[in-house]
């Protein structure tokens, strides 16, 4: 009976570093079945159908190494699982989910598959494999297949789950030093750096954020208050409690002046240039609506700016620009609007648009474009005559780039207001007609201080270079030295591996280091248990990560945990290979020989840092052969001190641990150190000891303290059976 379909067996979701690759991936395993007789260049009309529906395969150079290099194989012939991989890619790359990595890997059983792709967002990379399954499916068949609602479910998907691009800038700034990130919920709180070194962030603002001056920021004549007792030009006004009032006020203080909100936010609500009793009783009235308390200010002349202020330094400044259309004499205001300015392709409703959409219907708030229609006397609906310039909004396209204009005593007044409402990160708002002249000469003031700022009008100005907004809010939480990361061991092999994570946790301990271990026995804190059975995972070994106490942190990986979920961390300072059992095998996994468990087990080393230093045992010539892949420094470790390995290893003036006697020796070329009458304790074999002893060397645990960890370790028989 013919099966000629693809069937997706399992589809595991690896998290951290695996054996694909450093980065998280989507393992599917399928089975195509008979297909395993049809590669594509036997199946009519499926190169024409599948390059009509992704003309941008085309790009995939795939292992041939050149443009195009995917197009050759379908045309030479490849088989459903290879074309699944591309697809996939390419359809995240379709829905603004980039993806350049991928493997298709046969399994020892016939026509079952690993398909395995980077997965920047798990949800979206799941609804990928499916659609590619049934794309390549149709075009195998024949069949229609709509390519573009696929794309955009995808990319419905994406925007639904994917960072915020404030955030997003944030956490690409942060990896391109190196410092690693965790996402702590379904929104923009993320966690950079480990343990007690860790920062979080939200959107922009930071731990460093106080809630007194949110709440300072968040009422603006308070705000105006303190600004003006420390010098800081602001406009004059006052709260006021009703429209008379409003009026009043505006007499007192002179025409035009403006209307607000106190405790508004992204100008809604907000009204300037007002000159008349019935403009302002409608603006009273608009911003009423917005909160129950209303300001009248002074009305500055000039455009709208945000200046970025990150740590009490001027990052990135953006002007407003007022936003208009001509009459034609023909068209309506509404309709002038769309054609005018709705179809510049800066404009979009998406967070990716530096300018917003004006959608009178639909807008955040179209009372202000309705306000500013009726002072001029018309509606949306109005045709003025040919050639009349009608104002549609006042603000909200602070998006053009002027940040190498900025006078230093502008940058320094924003910097100065930001200080004084207590804000490490702020959004500081001033209007002035000349940016690059000083506020008293122009009679410019600072009109708000926002907390959590957007970044996206510096990282996509409407018009000039985009600003490092978020390499400098890295750069304000992490000094220049710093990574974010504690000193990790990771411990892997066949067997051992639990007593060895316990004793270099022990040793680390008795230095006075607070420690997190993930374990087979479960999770320690300190030394103590707070969770059973639990540690030989990802979750676990993330809870140790996002302790804020930790110092250090000790993680055992099995083969199978690597398998089934990766790491749970990105890069570690130590990592340590026991032993590789020639028997060991994972069938399960499609593991089904030695040499597989190898390529498994290879990855704690692969994860070491170019300064680590990775411990590996020269008496099992699998694990030393793994010397070579290390990118940072190897210490040995036998019973043996004869082991060619090590005898070639400290000729070259490298370190290495051994037995000699009834001491164990810490040997870096020539030089010898010497733990004296270490007798073997009942909870570990030699080789476990020597493995600790190494790993515990190498993070600087002087010889006293290791030889008195070994003598007061104590471990279950759970612990000396593992």
């Amino acid at each position: 009976m013919n099966k000629k379909t693809i069937e997706i067996i399992d589809v595991l979701s690896l998290r951290g570093p695996n054996i694909w690759t450093y980065r998280p991936v989507i393992e599917a395993w399928v089975d195509i079945g008979d297909l395993e007789d049809s590669p594509s260049n036997t199946i009519p009309g499926f190169y024409e159908r599948l390059t009509a529906w992704l003309p941008s395969l085309v790009e995939h150079h795939c292992g041939v190494g050149v443009h195009g290099g995917f197009l050759m194989r379908l045309r030479e012939g490849t088989w459903p699982g290879h074309i699944m991989e591309h697809v996939m890619i390419e359809l995240q790359n379709l829905a603004g989910m980039q993806s350049g990595f991928g493997k298709a890997r046969e399994t020892g059983k016939r026509g079952v598959y690993k398909v395995v792709v980077r997965a920047r967002h798990e949800e979206v990379s799941r609804a990928a494999l499916l659609a590619a399954r049934d794309l390549v499916m149709a075009a195998i068949e024949d069949q229609a297949f709509d390519v573009k609602s696929t794309v955009d479910h995808l990319r419905n998907i994406l925007e639904s789950v994917a960072l915020g691009p404030s955030t997003a800038c944030i956490v690409e700034a942060a990896t391109d030093r190196r410092i690693p990130s965790m996402r702590l919920n379904d929104g923009n709180l993320v966690q950079l750096g480990y343990g007690i070194k860790q920062r979080r962030i939200w959107t922009a603002e930071t731990d460093q954020t106080s809630a007194i001056a949110e709440t300072i920021s968040s009422d603006k004549e308070l705000t105006k208050t303190l600004l003006q007792s420390c010098g800081v030009p602001i406009p004059e006004g006052r709260i006021v409690n009703s429209a008379a009032d409003a009026w009043e006020a505006a007499e007192s203080i002179g025409l035009p002046v403006v209307i607000k909100p106190l405790d508004g936010n992204h100008g809604r609500g907000v009204s300037t240039n007002l000159n008349s009793a019935a403009d302002i009783e409608a603006a009273f009235l608009l911003a009423e609506q917005e909160s129950c308390d209303v300001i009248v200010e002074r009305f500055i002349r000039g455009n709208e700016h945000r200046l970025l202020i990150v740590g009490g330094k001027l990052v990135a400044a953006a002007r407003g620009e007022e936003a208009g259309v001509v009459a034609d004499g023909k068209s309506s205001i509404s309709e002038l609007i769309n054609s005018q300015l709705n179809s510049d392709p800066r404009r979009g409703s998406s967070e990716d648009c530096p300018l917003n959409l004006i959608l009178i219907d639909e807008a955040d708030d179209p009372r202000v474009v309705l306000l500013e229609l009726a002072r001029q006397g018309y509606t949306t609906e109005s045709i003025p005559p040919a050639g009349e310039k009608i104002l549609i909004q006042r603000n909200g396209n602070v998006a053009f780039d002027v940040t190498d204009l900025v006078h230093p005593t502008v940058a320094a007044a924003a910097s100065l207001a930001a200080r004084i409402v207590g804000l490490d990160i702020a959004g500081v708002d001033l209007v002035v007609e000349d940016i690059s002249k000083p506020l008293a000469e122009q009679g410019g003031a600072i009109v708000e201080v926002n907390a959590g700022p957007g970044l996206l009008m510096h990282l996509k100005p409407a018009d000039g270079p985009a600003r490092p907004v978020g390499r400098a809010i890295v750069d304000h939480l992490f000094a220049a030295d710093e990574s974010g990361r504690i000193p990790i061991v990771g411990v892997t092999g066949s067997h051992g591996t639990t007593v060895v994570s316990r004793l270099i946790a022990w040793l680390l301990h008795l230095q006075g280091t607070y420690v997190g271990l993930a374990c087979k026995d479960g999770l320690f804190l300190r030394q103590r248990q707070v969770l059973k059975k639990a540690g030989d995972n990802w979750e676990a070994g993330r809870q140790v990560l996002m302790n804020r106490m930790v110092e250090a942190a000790v993680f055992e990986s099995s083969s199978k945990a690597i398998l089934s979920e990766g790491l749970a961390y990105d890069w570690c300072q130590v990592g340590v290979v026991t032993n590789i059992d020639p028997a060991d095998s994972l069938p399960e996994f499609y593991i089904d020989d030695v040499e597989q468990m190898s390529r498994v087990l290879r990855t704690q080393v692969d994860v070491v840092l170019s300064t680590g230093i990775a411990v590996l045992n020269a008496a099992d010539e699998r694990v030393a052969e793994l010397a070579s892949l290390c990118d940072g420094s190897v210490i040995f470790f036998a019973i043996s001190p004869t082991a060619p390995v090590i005898a070639a290893h400290l000729a070259s003036g490298q370190r290495a641990v051994f037995v000699r006697g009834s001491n164990i020796v810490l040997a870096t070329g020539k030089e010898e150190i010497l733990i004296d009458n270490v007798t073997q304790h009942a909870a570990l074999t030699m080789e476990n000891s020597l493995a600790a002893v190494a790993a515990a060397w190498s993070l600087g645990i002087g010889p006293e303290l290791i030889r008195a960890g070994l003598e007061t370790f104590e471990a279950t028989d759970a612990v000396i059976a593992a």
